[in-house]
């Protein structure tokens, strides 16, 4: 399942993470100029890979930063 959203960041050229909640919610983080942040945002909130269900996305925290605390994109576990 998150093979397309590790697809969707890298092609959108953002760094990050997604996670797998035990409560069944997806988290992640997302870095990047602000235009892709967006983009990626919009895939997340209305697209989503193929066999997911989006029931509503919440984006919390958002601050704009200096420096990537984060390189490439991917899933943690």
């Amino acid at each position: 399942m998150f093979r397309y959203t590790e697809d969707q960041g890298k092609m959108l050229g953002v760094n990050g993470w997604v996670k797998n909640t035990r409560q069944g919610t997806v988290i992640g983080q997302v870095q990047g100029p602000r235009d892709k942040v967006e983009e990626m945002k919009h895939w997340l909130r209305y697209v989503g890979s193929p066999s997911s269900r989006i029931d509503r996305a919440e984006f919390t925290n958002q601050r704009d930063i200096s420096k990537l605390e984060i390189r490439g994109f991917g899933t943690r576990y």
